[in-house]
C-alpha cells in the first residue's frame, strides 16, 4: 500500500473541503470489487492511487511524490448516500489545484471502464443446472 502521501510535509492543508457523493459512492464500490487499492495513469508522468481512506495524485516521475490528495473522508454521521462527503485536501504542489477536478472525473470514468470490464468477464460464466436424478 502506498503511504508516503503520509511521510512528506505538505505545502497546505484544506479540511472541510467536500467531494461529491457520487465520487465516494463509486470508489467504495470499486474498491469492493476490484481490490484495496487502485492505481491509474492520468496524464503524461501523473497516476492516481485510490484507496478506502486517501485518493493522491502522484509524479510517477519523481518516485511517486504526491501533489495533491483527499483523504480523512468524515463518513460517521453519513445519513444519506446522495449528500457531498466532507473530507481534507493536502497539497503537495505548488499548482496542483489546477488539476483537482479533471483528477476526479477522470477517476469515475476509469472506475466505471474497469467495473463495466468486470462485468463483462462475469457475463462468461454460466451456472449449469444438473439433472433431476429423482425424475428419471
Amino acid at each position: 500500500m502506498y503511504t508516503r502521501h503520509l511521510e512528506i510535509d505538505t505545502l497546505a492543508t484544506r479540511p472541510g473541503r467536500k467531494v461529491d457523493a457520487e465520487y465516494y459512492n463509486h470508489v467504495q464500490a470499486a474498491l469492493k470489487k476490484l481490490g484495496p487499492e487502485i492505481r491509474f495513469r492520468l496524464i503524461k508522468h501523473l497516476d492516481l492511487i485510490v484507496q478506502k481512506d486517501a485518493w493522491i495524485v502522484v509524479d510517477r516521475v519523481l518516485n511517486d511524490m504526491p501533489i495533491v490528495g483527499w483523504m480523512n473522508f468524515d463518513v460517521s454521521h453519513r445519513e444519506s448516500l446522495h449528500e457531498p462527503i466532507e473530507c481534507e485536501v493536502r497539497f503537495w504542489h505548488a499548482a496542483a489545484t489546477m488539476i483537482m477536478k479533471q483528477t476526479l472525473e477522470i477517476m469515475d470514468l476509469m472506475l466505471g471502464e474497469e467495473l463495466a470490464e468486470l462485468e463483462q468477464d462475469d457475463e462468461g460464466v454460466r451456472i449449469l443446472k444438473f439433472p433431476d436424478k429423482s425424475q428419471d
